[in-house]
């Protein structure tokens, strides 16, 4: 559905992949999209998408594990579409490696991007939320969140904090008209996920019932969804466009 008017919308790392998707597919409904991602020529690039379709949108890099890039990467938003009313936390990145194998400075990374970024960009645009009485924010998790991957300790902890935080905030602010959710998908035909190795790309592909990864495209679409009025009724949920990898 939508909006009625421009809602100013933030989506974190939207150079590429699911977040290139999801950036897309917004501006599509209607929305005027910040698309922030580490390299600004990769923004600039899904924005010159954006506007070639007749959508509103603009480019910002920044890191979200930043709190001076968040702060920036806010105020650029508001000055350009006003206050934000739907955050996509979708920042992130993958490395594989097997437990004993890990750095602490790999498990740090990790967090600080998943983890501290969906909190740093959640407290930032959250007062303007409250105060308007109304917002959206939807996480992007993984259903390695859910049930843990081999050679991937660290990624599917920061993936399970999401989800965790997602319900705790759901549960804190939606009484207060701010609705956060979550999308936690399955393997996805990305530059991330094509980056990991054949071997496992190879056994998950035979372990999903649907015998094959998404495309980003389906992910961007339940986001859509939990961004409009047709999700009102959820609340702290974290949907799983998934190949059927996990059934809840």
């Amino acid at each position: 559905m939508m909006p009625s008017k421009a809602i100013s919308a933030i989506v974190t790392g939207a150079g590429s992949g699911i977040g290139k998707a999801i950036a897309i597919k917004l501006a599509s409904s209607g929305y005027a999209v910040l698309v922030n991602d580490l390299s600004q020529e990769s923004a600039e690039a899904t924005v010159s998408e954006i506007r070639a379709a007749g959508g509103i949108a603009a480019a910002k890099a920044g890191d979200v594990s930043s709190e001076t890039d968040v702060a920036a990467m806010h105020a650029f938003a508001v000055n350009a579409h006003g206050d934000v009313g739907l955050l996509v936390n979708n920042a992130g990145f993958v490395h594989q490696a097997l437990f004993e194998n890990l750095e602490v400075s790999d498990f740090d990374r990790m967090f600080a991007v998943h983890v501290r970024g969906t909190f740093l960009m959640s407290k930032v645009v959250m007062p303007a939320m409250l105060a308007a009485g109304h917002g959206v924010i939807v996480n992007i998790a993984s259903q390695l969140g859910q049930i843990g991957g081999i050679e991937l300790v660290h990624y599917s902890g920061a993936k399970a904090a999401i989800i965790g935080m997602t319900k705790s905030l759901a549960r804190e602010v939606s009484s207060r008209g701010v609705r956060v959710n979550a999308v936690a998908p399955g393997p996805i035909n990305t530059p991330l996920v094509l980056g990991l190795s054949e071997e496992w790309r190879d056994r998950k592909k035979a372990e999903l019932p649907l015998g094959r990864f998404g495309e980003p495209e389906e992910v961007a679409e339940a986001v859509a969804f939990l961004a409009s009025p047709a999700a009102s009724l959820f609340v702290g949920q974290t949907l799983g466009p998934n190949s059927g990898d996990v059934m809840l």
